[in-house]
C-alpha cells in the first residue's frame, strides 16, 4: 500500500521568486518567514500640504526664545517647505526694508541674492551636525523658523524706529542705540541658532563648534562687506531740501571729487600781516540726512559774512546733492584741508575756526555716512593730531552733536576756545531728518552770531539759555542738552582783539 501525504506550498512575503518557495509536511513545525529588508528612511517629497509653514514658525518661536522643541517628526519637512519658508521670510523682510524707508524708494532686485550665501551655510551647518536622513531637513526647516522670528522682530522695530525719527519723537538716535539695534537681532540670532544645532543635532561638540564658528563668521562677513539694500530713497531734484537723495557715483561725480578739494585748497586767499584773519573749516560727514548739509552752508555764510572770512572758507560735506561742488568730508580730506590752511595762515596771529556737525556717540565718535561709501568715523583725538601736525595753534572748536561734550577734554589747550552742542552725558537737539537746523546751530549762528554779537563767549552764554527754554517745549525728556565751553588763557585775549576789529565803525 503506498502511503501517501498531504503537502502545502507556503509562498514568502510579496517580492519572493517563485523557486524560494518551501514544501513542508502537515504538522511539521513551522519555517518562519524571513523578514522583509530593512529600507533606508527617506525624505518626503511630497508638495506642500496646507498649514504646512505655521508650525514650524510656532517651532521656530520657542527655539528663539530658547524653549526645548519636541514633536518635529510629526511635521511636514520636504524640500518644498524648505522653499517656501525661505521666500516667506524673504517676502516679509522685503516689506519691512520697504516700511523703514521714509518716501519714495527704488526696488534693486540685486539685493534679494545677499540671503543665497546665508541659505547655503545653514544647510551645510545642518547636515554638519545631524545625521544623515529626514532629521537633518527638520533641522534645516527649523533653523528657517528661527530666522524668520529674529528678522521680523528687528525689522519691526526698525520701522518703529524710523518712523519715530520722521515724526521727531526720537530726535537724536545716539551711535551706541544704532550699534545694539543692528547688534542685538544678530547675537540673539547666532544665540538661539547655536542652542536649536545642539538639543536637535547628534550632541557631538567638535562639529557643533564648527557651525557656531561658521555663523559667527557669517554674521562678521556682514558686518565688513557692504550691504546691498532692496530698497534705497528714490532721488529727488536737487532743490527738494525735505526729501533725501541717493548718491549716485557717476563719472562726474568721480572727476569732481579728484580734483575739487586742490581746486578750493588753491583758491584759499594767504593771510594779511597785521590783521588777525579767519579761516573757516565747516565738516559735515553724516550724508544721510539734510539737517547737517544746511548747517554746515549756514555757519560758513555767517562767518564770511560777520567774520571777514571771505575767500578763507572751506567745506567739507557728504552729501548727494553737493557731490560734484564740495568735497567730501573724510578724515582724509580733514587732514589735507588742515595742512593747506596751517601753510596760508601764519600761527603767529591768525586764528582757525572749525565746526562740525553730526551725530555723535559717547565714545567721542561723529557718525559718518554716504552710502555706498564706507567712510572713517573722526574722534577728538584724531582732530588734535591733525591740528598739531598741521602747526595751527589758535583754534576756536565747535562741536554740534550728541555727548559732544567728551570733546573738550582732549582738545582744550590755552591757545584754544572749544564749545559743544552739550555735555558728555546727554543728547543735543534738533538732528531729526526733518530738522531745519540743530538746536545748537540755530541759537548760536544763525540767531545770535549773524545779528547780535562778534563774542563766541557770549553767543554761547545766550544760546544756552534759548536751548533750554526750546527743548522743554519740545518735551525733551533725557535732560538738558548742557551744551559746554572752554576758553584757553591765550585765546581769550585774542577774540576780544578780533570782536573789537569787526565791531569798529567803517573808517
Amino acid at each position: 500500500m503506498t502511503e501517501t501525504s498531504d503537502r502545502k506550498a507556503v509562498s514568502l512575503p510579496d517580492g519572493d521568486s517563485p523557486w524560494m518557495r518551501v514544501w513542508q509536511h502537515e504538522g511539521a513545525a513551522a519555517v518562519p518567514e524571513p523578514a522583509a529588508p530593512a529600507r533606508a528612511p527617506r525624505v518626503e517629497r511630497e508638495g506642500l500640504r496646507p498649514g504646512a509653514l505655521g508650525p514650524w514658525w510656532a517651532a521656530g518661536l520657542r527655539a528663539a526664545t530658547f524653549r526645548p522643541v519636541q514633536g518635529l517628526d510629526a511635521l511636514q519637512a520636504t524640500p518644498a517647505v524648505v522653499a517656501w519658508l525661505v521666500v516667506f521670510n524673504l517676502l516679509v523682510q522685503v516689506l519691512w526694508q520697504r516700511l523703514a524707508t521714509e518716501g519714495p524708494a527704488n526696488f534693486h532686485w540685486q539685493g534679494l541674492l545677499q540671503g543665497g550665501l546665508d541659505l547655503a551655510v545653514l544647510a551645510w551647518i545642518c547636515a554638519w551636525v545631524s545625521a544623515p536622513g529626514p532629521g537633518r531637513i527638520r533641522l534645516l526647516c527649523l533653523v528657517l523658523g528661527i530666522d524668520f522670528v529674529v528678522s521680523q522682530s528687528s525689522g519691526l522695530l526698525w520701522v518703529l524706529v524710523s518712523q519715530a525719527q520722521a515724526t521727531g519723537l526720537l530726535r537724536d538716535l545716539g551711535m551706541g542705540l544704532i550699534w545694539l539695534l543692528w547688534l542685538g537681532p544678530m547675537v540673539w540670532w547666532l544665540a538661539a541658532l547655536a542652542t536649536a544645532l545642539w538639543r536637535q543635532g547628534d550632541h557631538h561638540v567638535r562639529p557643533w563648534l564648527l557651525g557656531v564658528a561658521l555663523l559667527a563668521g557669517l554674521m562678521g562677513l556682514h558686518w565688513v562687506l557692504p550691504s546691498q539694500q532692496v530698497w534705497t530713497p528714490a532721488p529727488v531734484a536737487r532743490g527738494d531740501d525735505d526729501e533725501f537723495a541717493r548718491l549716485f557715483l557717476t563719472e562726474p561725480v568721480l572727476r569732481a571729487q579728484a580734483t575739487l578739494l586742490d581746486q578750493q585748497l588753491a583758491a584759499l586767499k594767504p593771510q594779511r600781516p597785521g590783521v588777525v584773519d579767519v579761516y573757516v573749516l565747516t565738516f559735515a560727514p553724516y550724508g544721510e540726512e539734510e539737517v547737517f548739509r544746511r548747517e554746515s552752508a549756514m555757519v560758513a555764510e555767517v562767518m564770511r559774512q560777520r567774520f571777514d572770512a571771505q575767500g578763507r572758507a572751506l567745506q567739507l560735506v557728504n552729501n548727494p546733492r553737493t557731490a560734484e561742488q564740495l568735497p567730501w568730508a573724510t578724515t582724509d580730506n580733514l587732514r589735507r584741508a588742515l595742512q593747506r590752511i596751517g601753510q596760508v595762515m601764519d600761527p603767529r596771529e591768525d586764528v582757525l575756526f572749525i565746526h562740525m556737525t553730526s551725530h555723535g556717540a559717547r565714545n567721542g565718535h561723529l557718525a559718518t555716512g554716504l552710502w555706498p561709501l564706507k567712510l572713517d568715523a573722526v574722534t577728538p583725538e584724531s582732530l588734535k593730531a591733525a591740528l598739531d601736525d598741521a602747526g595751527i595753534r589758535r583754534r576756536v572748536v565747535s562741536i554740534s552733536a550728541c555727548f559732544s561734550g567728551s570733546w573738550i577734554a582732549p582738545l582744550a589747550d590755552e591757545d584754544s576756545l572749544v564749545m559743544t552742542a552739550a555735555d558728555a552725558d546727554h543728547t543735543s537737539y534738533g538732528c531729526g531728518r526733518r530738522s531745519p537746523l540743530t538746536f545748537f546751530g540755530k541759537a548760536m549762528y544763525d540767531e545770535l552770531l549773524r545779528t547780535q554779537t562778534h563774542s563766541f563767549t557770549e553767543a554761547h552764554a545766550k544760546a544756552r539759555a534759548l536751548i533750554l527754554q526750546r527743548e522743554e517745549e519740545a518735551g525733551k525728556d533725557d535732560g538738558y542738552s548742557n551744551p559746554q565751553i572752554r576758553v584757553g588763557s591765550r585765546i581769550g585775549p585774542v577774540l576780544e582783539a578780533l570782536q573789537r576789529r569787526l565791531e569798529a565803525p567803517p573808517r
